[in-house]
């Protein structure tokens, strides 16, 4: 009885895994675009717009820019977005560089895991100093990756560009 429960739970992991990849594979690009979330920018906290104004940002600093932890949610929800959008592009473009690909991929789950830990902190401790460390370093290494992803588009796929950074 156990392994009959044990090959179920199997299958069905299985048949939702294979379903997240066909609708993966299936996605456009306007649906990408709108699974980003617009309600809240990184622009703030990227090197360009602070050197821009003559700041330097501190984890306090970011910390206020993003909107304390709704900010973290919202690069946690990005960076997955933005991570399949470098996928849609290496799909429809057999000229991109697999190492951007690569690299887009490793800030991803480096965005994630920041992210993940600084809300646990946030969770049991608030808004404590190693909260704001790694919620600013989600938020630099988030800018990177928009940056590098931008990058990308505009080397690969500079007609879908503007409606990126409108996005973003």
């Amino acid at each position: 009885m156990i392994q009959i429960l044990a090959f179920a739970a199997l299958a069905f992991y299985f048949g939702r895994w294979r379903a997240a990849v066909r609708r993966r594979n299936n996605q456009t690009w306007d649906s990408l675009l709108a699974r980003l979330r617009p309600d809240w920018s990184a622009r703030e906290l990227s090197d360009q717009f602070l050197w821009k104004e003559g700041v330097n940002a501190t984890p306090d600093d970011a910390w206020q820019r993003m909107e304390g932890p709704r900010g973290l949610w919202v690069m946690y929800q990005n960076s997955r977005v933005m991570l399949e959008m470098a996928d849609f592009a290496a799909r429809h473009d057999a000229g991109v560089d697999r190492l951007v690909i690569e690299t887009l991929r490793s800030d991803a789950m480096q965005i994630r895991v920041c992210v993940l830990m600084a809300l646990g902190q946030y969770g049991f401790t608030k808004a404590s100093e190693g909260v704001r460390v790694n919620a600013f370093r989600a938020a630099a290494l988030y800018a990177g990756m928009a940056a590098r992803l931008t990058a990308l588009l505009q080397d690969h796929a500079a007609g879908i560009l503007p409606d990126f950074v409108a996005a973003m």
